[in-house]
């Protein structure tokens, strides 16, 4: 006769069978499968994998030592693209602020600074299987002088690597480089030269493993600085006050160093410097546009996000404002149409959602906004169907003018 594991469950001792259950039910069970063979050896002892003190990995049920971990990294191409990687990485923590510095060298004259953090205190202590889990915040710095990033952060930077509720990272968006080291403690990293940063992790002695586990492949717990006792933080933090030491403060300590805005976190994609070129070869070809071709054209992206935002929430320009927010999608339609099927497919892909939410607080649609462009022939310019819903007194007053609730 054979049996389920389910079924063996049940001729085992109560104790035991909440141990397995746990197994069983754990979410990544090719993580835990790896584990179990792990630990079939009595003699294999664990590595010495460094985790930053905010990270505390819990101890096997069964044998009480802790989840095995060690360095590497995973990579593969991103969906819809055909020239952009995603890289996973772990990393001892006493070497990512060395990665941190290496990677600045990719990044040419300048970079922005990305800060993630949560603005009201969640405790001292989080379960990653919590269920009320609050939502962390996303800052980005202006672009600065690379030089000048790694100096303004390199102070803070043992307590961005230690502390279990901070993530931070490093990019270049017109150069297609991106780093970040979540809360998590995994390093993500996005390029469109993946031999390069096989290299860089080359020399720093890490290797390629598709089977790599990641630490939220097991259970753990996420720790502030403050949690633990003065003597066991590392020696760069021990001499700091209670204050230094608060994620909440020295976090918006930080945003105030770099001049950081919030992000959408809805907004996300990654455009690869091939992207970029391609991009900024169609604007230089528009009179009106070219100026804007050595921009990073994520930023116009991130724009017109920013505008349909505040269209929700209620416009309190006037009709000049309300249509310079138009004309940022007359150049995003303008790069869609010109460019060749990948980039063009991308592009309607990261506005998409924008795009919906803009359509959904339009009213009178039938009209259309006086002044506005001529039709194109491959689409329609939704943006100047319609009025925003939640026009505020300025607008109001222009379209009034303007004769737009006589017609």
């Amino acid at each position: 006769m054979t049996y389920s594991a389910k079924s063996l469950i049940f001729f085992m001792p109560e104790a035991l069978q909440s141990m397995c259950f746990r197994a069983i039910s754990a979410p990544h069970l090719h993580g835990a499968l790896r584990t179990q063979e792990f630990m079939k050896d009595p003699q294999q002892e664990l590595n010495s994998f460094e985790y930053p003190v905010g990270f505390q990995p819990w101890s096997d049920a069964l044998t009480g030592r802790k989840t095995p971990q060690q360095e590497g990294y995973t990579y593969h191409l991103l969906e819809n693209s055909r020239d952009a990687f995603r890289f996973h990485a772990v990393l001892n923590a006493s070497r990512v602020a060395s990665l941190f510095h290496e990677f600045a060298r990719f990044l040419g004259d300048e970079a922005f600074f990305i800060l993630e953090f949560y603005e009201d205190q969640v405790g001292s202590t989080r379960p990653a299987d919590s269920t009320d889990r609050p939502l962390p915040t996303i800052f980005y710095s202006p672009y600065m002088p690379v030089t000048e990033v790694i100096e303004m952060v390199t102070p803070y930077l043992p307590r961005l690597v230690h502390d279990g509720f901070v993530g931070f990272g490093l990019a270049n968006n017109r150069e297609g480089m991106e780093l970040f080291y979540s809360e998590e403690k995994v390093i993500t990293c996005f390029t469109g030269n993946h031999l390069r940063v096989m290299d860089l992790f080359s020399r720093l002695g890490l290797q390629h493993d598709p089977e790599l586990l990641f630490p939220t492949d097991f259970g753990h717990d996420h720790l502030s600085l403050l949690w633990h006792p003065r003597e066991h933080l590392p020696k760069p933090l021990r001499e700091l006050d209670e204050k230094a030491l608060d994620y909440v403060h020295f976090c918006r300590d930080l945003t105030e160093d770099l001049d950081m805005y919030p992000v959408e976190e809805s907004l996300s994609f990654f455009l690869s410097k091939r992207d970029q070129d391609i991009i900024e070869g169609i604007l230089l070809r528009h009179e009106e546009y070219a100026e804007f071709a050595e921009d990073d054209f994520g930023n116009l992206l991130f724009d017109w996000n920013d505008f349909v935002l505040e269209c929700e929430g209620g416009f309190t320009g006037d009709l000049w404002e309300y249509q310079q927010g138009l004309q940022l999608r007359d150049m995003i339609q303008y790069v869609i149409d010109e460019s060749p099927e990948v980039q063009r497919e991308k592009i309607i892909d990261i506005i998409g959602e924008t795009d919906e939410r803009f359509k959904k607080i339009l009213t009178d649609r039938r009209k259309r906004l006086a002044h506005a462009p001529p039709e194109g022939n491959q689409h329609e310019r939704f943006w100047y169907h319609g009025i925003v819903r939640n026009a505020g007194a300025e607008l109001r007053r222009d379209l009034i003018r303007s004769g737009w609730y006589h017609n």
